[in-house]
């Protein structure tokens, strides 16, 4: 059940739950249930959609490229089979999916696939892609860049949106099966062994 601004609402619950926090129920925290519990039960409320068609769907393209894309259509057949549909993804090279004429036999049965909808794929930048980006994460830190690098978190952002606009940089990733030296990491920027790969990126360079 989604709760607009619950992190802030619950804080005062949340507190009791730290190392070392004595259990003690005052007015705030009082306060903080109620109004968790009336919010639960009030407008707006999540429901299904009705069918009438119109969808949108914010993807993250991820390690896999168009498979989030598919992925997508395939969790929510139900919904979206028959009705028009907009899928918007961070990886530029989606929309000319349907016009590029060397495929491999993966690409190939993706696009059977997407043939059964009617879909139209647009291009959403990374940045402005926050909400499917966060959720298509895992938490955590990656502990070789921490320890070694110290790469500004920032600066990891800035080099995976250019990995994906970098076309030769795409082909090792879509073709990752095929390749030993090169893997992803959690947050799927690409790695060549232990060394993280840029592309030519004048800025990027001289940041790093």
């Amino acid at each position: 059940r989604f709760v607009e601004g619950f992190s802030r609402l619950a804080l005062p619950l949340t507190k009791l739950m730290r190392k070392g926090e004595n259990f003690v129920w005052n007015e705030e925290r009082e306060k903080s249930f109620e109004e968790l519990k009336q919010r639960l039960v009030s407008a707006p409320v999540l429901t299904l959609p009705s069918g009438s068609g119109g969808f949108q769907i914010y993807s993250d393209a991820s390690k896999k490229g168009l498979g989030s894309v598919v992925f997508a259509l395939k969790i929510w057949r139900h919904y979206l089979h028959g009705e028009s549909c907009d899928i918007f993804t961070d990886h530029k090279s989606l929309k000319y999916i349907f016009t590029q004429r060397e495929l491999n036999m993966r690409q190939r049965r993706w696009l059977e696939l997407l043939k059964d909808y009617d879909t139209n794929i647009q291009y959403h930048p990374g940045k402005a892609n926050v909400v499917a980006d966060a959720l298509s994460r895992k938490s955590g830190v990656i502990a070789g860049i921490k320890a070694s690098l110290r790469i500004e978190p920032d600066l990891i952002s800035r080099i995976k949106e250019a990995q994906k606009e970098d076309s030769e940089i795409w082909t090792i990733v879509e073709n990752l099966d095929q390749q030993v030296e090169f893997h992803l990491d959690n947050d799927s920027v690409l790695w060549q062994d232990t060394r993280l790969v840029v592309p030519n990126d004048a800025s990027l360079k001289e940041a790093l």
